[in-house]
Order: structure tokens, then C-alpha cells, then sequence
């Protein structure tokens, strides 16, 4: 299938918001999910995705992009593990080499990140040279909580941003064996109280939450991007991964206090890189925001 094919509205700007007021300095965050070991592109005589995908076409056009405008933001919202035979071989080491070289600045991981169990994420762990965000986990004294914080700030020329993330449930996706020590918890209010943190206590101008939960599942039941979107307040930013959702554009949810939460998912394999661009003004606040999807090819 052709990136037209995808229906994606590539390279296409869309707005997203609009308020009173100048910019004066910009951010572009650029995005990933579930990356699944795809190393290299897809065949050009693949029945899908014909062509499309890999790590160098994405790390040039990363490298494009950081030369337009050096105040970038590299996240992954989880599963980079799994998918082809290079994670066989590599165990995910591979991966996380090249999200170093190309300069990510967080990740959270996926249910597939248990793959190989805590043991298996903590042996290649090591070749990530950015850090792993997650608020719903319990790690307890796992091994894995040398490696995985609540949340990050970071300063972009001098807008701090906060990062954190959230984790899908286990049940009926990892076996317990493989997160033996981890355990989920309600993802909301934790959510709720990481962007209280962030806003309030580390004075962050843009709250961004990394997310594996999915997109926006028929099942009420189930927690999804949506309902966090919905059900707290302060997030900006919800970088979504786990459906393997291709968003022709970002959702808004606005709320009833006049406040909105952009939710924003690319699909799967690498094919495509997203990317926001937040305008502030003097006060480092946001007047304005627009979205693009970038094939990678």
C-alpha cells in the first residue's frame, strides 16, 4: 500500500489551537509508538506499507527537522521490542542503540518491553541513553526501577516541559511470570496527580504524557487515551501508542473548564513520525499549536 494509501493527510498542517497573543519561541515534538524492531523499511514488494519505514529514513528526516528548528523533542510512547527478526537476535539492544543515536529524549514502555521478562528489558537497558517514564507501575524493589522514572522535566530553550507516562494492563497480555514484581495501577489518578506535580510544584509550562494504553477503546470499561484525556486536567499532550492507531489528524478533547488535551497516535512499525509544534509566548504560554504527519520514506 502507497503512504497515500494510508489516508493520513501526510506533510498536511492541520491546526489545532489558536489563542490571543504573539509567539516568540517554539517547540516541536516529534513521535513515535510501537516501533516493533523495524529496523529497516518494508520490502518495496510488501502487500502493505510498500517501501515505507526504517531507522535511517527516520533518523534524516529527525535530522531535517532538529536543523529547521533546534528546540526538539524526540519521544516514543512504547513497544519497540518485538516484531522481526532483529529482536529475536538483539533482544531490543539494537533498538535502543539507534533511538540513542538519533537522539530520543524519553520512551515508556510497552507491554512488549516484557517480552524477555524483567531480566530480558534490563540486560539491554543499558543502551538507552535516554530515560523510560512510567507513574502506573509499582515496580517495587524490581530491577527495573533503576531504569524507569514517575516522570522527566525538561528545559527547551527555556520552556520546561514535563513527561511522564502510563502503562497498559497486564491481564491478558503479560504473563505474570514476565512482570513478576510489577503491578498496574488505575492509571487516572495517576495521571490526574503526575500533572498536578508537574504544573504546579515544578512550574512546567507543557505537561506531555506518554502513553500505552491504547487509543479509544468501544468498551467503557476499558482506560484509553480518551478517558484520561477526559477525566483530568492539566495534561497537554497525550502521545498515545498500543492500538496501532494511524490518526489522520490529533484529537481535541476540550474540557468544561475551557482547557484542552491533544491526543496524537502514528500508527506502528516507524512508517510515520509525528510531530507538534507549540508557539509560547513571553509568559510561556501556548497561543498556538499545529500538527503533521510525516511519511517516512
Amino acid at each position: 500500500m502507497s503512504a497515500a494509501g494510508l489516508g493520513l493527510g501526510l506533510t498536511s498542517v492541520t491546526p489545532l489551537l489558536s489563542y490571543a497573543g504573539n509567539g516568540t519561541r517554539q517547540l516541536t515534538i516529534l513521535h513515535t509508538n510501537d516501533t516493533h524492531a523495524r529496523i529497516d523499511p518494508f520490502p518495496e514488494n510488501a502487500s502493505r506499507y510498500a517501501g515505507l519505514g526504517g531507522v535511517a529514513r527516520r533518523a534524516s528526516l529527525v535530522g531535517r527537522i532538529r536543523a529547521e528548528n533546534p528546540n526538539v523533542l524526540l519521544l516514543d510512547a512504547g513497544d519497540v521490542f518485538q516484531g522481526t527478526p532483529y529482536f529475536n537476535y538483539y533482544k531490543g539492544a539494537l533498538d535502543f542503540k539507534v533511538m540513542s543515536q538519533m537522539g530520543y529524549d524519553a520512551s515508556t514502555p510497552g507491554n512488549h518491553e516484557f517480552d524477555n521478562g524483567i531480566d530480558g528489558f534490563v540486560e539491554v537497558a543499558g543502551e538507552a541513553e535516554f530515560p523510560f517514564v512510567n507513574a502506573n507501575y509499582d515496580f517495587g524493589t524490581s530491577p527495573m526501577a533503576d531504569y524507569v522514572k514517575e516522570n522527566i522535566v525538561r528545559d527547551v530553550d527555556g520552556i520546561k516541559v514535563g513527561i511522564f507516562g502510563l502503562g497498559i494492563n497486564f491481564d491478558g497480555l503479560v504473563l505474570p511470570a514476565l512482570h513478576e514484581g510489577v503491578a498496574y495501577r488505575h492509571p487516572v489518578r495517576l495521571a490526574q496527580y503526575q500533572a498536578n506535580r508537574l504544573r504546579y510544584d515544578y512550574k512546567c509550562d507543557l505537561v506531555v504524557c506518554l502513553s500505552h494504553l491504547g487509543y479509544n477503546y468501544e468498551n467503557p470499561a476499558r482506560v484509553d487515551d480518551v478517558t484520561v484525556a477526559t477525566q483530568t486536567r492539566g495534561i497537554d499532550l497525550i502521545i498515545g501508542g498500543h492500538t496501532h492507531t494511524f490518526m489522520d489528524a490529533p484529537e481535541r478533547i476540550r474540557k468544561d473548564d475551557g482547557s484542552v488535551t491533544i491526543i496524537s497516535q502514528v500508527g506502528f512499525a516507524g512508517i510515520v513520525l509525528g510531530r507538534i509544534d507549540f508557539e509560547f509566548n513571553r509568559r510561556r504560554e501556548v497561543v498556538r499549536a499545529t500538527a503533521a504527519n510525516h511519511t517516512v520514506s
